[in-house]
């Protein structure tokens, strides 16, 4: 059975008249009619009765005709939908992501994809960011979304945000009187600080800006995560330095000041691997991520 054949029969079924569904169907009345035949020879039963002045549905040519039908529509979804998956607009993405990018960045990108392409599913990965590095190159992720790029072979990149690093502080802390609070400030202060190896992007890169500015804190503790930093922030123990994205988190009792200090900021980069067959993936970094790349 042949797609053509079901055309041709449902043309003839519901015109009821072989010119007037030849002439919709772009064809002469004679392959029409072998078509019909061919169907029917196909099926082992007739779905039309012909008369020189009529021609009616059988039992089974009703029967036959919903479900035609269904095949018909069945076929056009799935041309479409093999096109659209062809050409990225459908299809799946597998997304890994630190923590800190799940509070403002990420779900901005879910929720771009979801308007721009509504049939790309994603699939998110919470990992650290050396693990998403070895899920990438195990094939295990399309792309990773994290603060440094893993030193892999055959990466493409793209720098999707740079935001401010902010002072959190508690409350009643006496640095909230300052519109904008310089490094020096923080001199000889309780400080909360990343832990050097779990949070070792962040660690580098503050005590790299206060060593620059000669400010020594007084260290009190170390956290992994920035949701533990600002838990001991709002219980008093000291202030801290996090990204402007932790603001999100939205705890009771912690404040967020601009630093005076200027270019201080953490980026956060797209990473895939170049040699992929994932036509989502590229419409989702062309679609979604250069948009917002673009506006940095």
């Amino acid at each position: 059975m042949e797609l053509r054949q079901l055309e041709c029969f449902v043309a003839v079924a519901e015109e009821l008249h072989f010119g007037r569904a030849a002439a919709r169907l772009c064809m002469t009345q004679p392959p029409l009619s072998r078509q019909i035949q061919l169907l029917e020879q196909r099926l082992g039963v007739t779905l039309l009765e012909r008369s020189s002045r009529v021609v009616r549905l059988t039992a089974a040519g009703r029967s036959f005709l919903r479900d035609a039908r269904h095949l018909l529509a069945f076929a056009a979804r799935a041309t479409s939908s093999a096109r659209r998956a062809s050409g990225g607009e459908a299809g799946h993405i597998t997304l890994g992501f630190t923590a800190v990018a799940s509070y403002r960045l990420m779900p901005a990108l879910v929720m771009k994809a979801r308007k721009v392409l509504p049939d790309v599913d994603i699939e998110l990965r919470e990992r650290v960011s050396t693990d998403l590095g070895r899920l990438l190159e195990a094939g295990e992720l399309d792309a990773m979304l994290a603060r440094h790029l893993p030193r892999q072979d055959g990466l493409a990149h793209r720098l999707v945000q740079r935001e401010p690093l902010v002072l959190a502080a508690p409350r009643k802390s006496p640095l909230t009187v300052y519109d904008a609070v310089p490094l020096r400030a923080l001199h000889r202060q309780p400080f909360v600080a990343y832990a050097p190896s779990e949070g070792k992007y962040f660690y580098d890169r503050i005590a790299g800006a206060l060593g620059q500015a000669g400010v020594e804190p007084d260290y009190v503790q170390h956290a992994s995560q920035t949701h533990t930093l600002l838990g001991l922030v709002r219980a008093g123990l000291g202030v801290g330095i996090v990204p402007d994205s932790a603001r999100e988190l939205r705890l009771e009792g912690v404040v967020f000041l601009p630093i005076a200090q200027k270019n201080l900021y953490a980026e956060i980069y797209l990473a895939w691997r170049a040699r992929h067959d994932n036509p989502a993936l590229d419409a989702f970094v062309n679609r979604v991520v250069e948009p917002l790349a673009a506006r940095r």
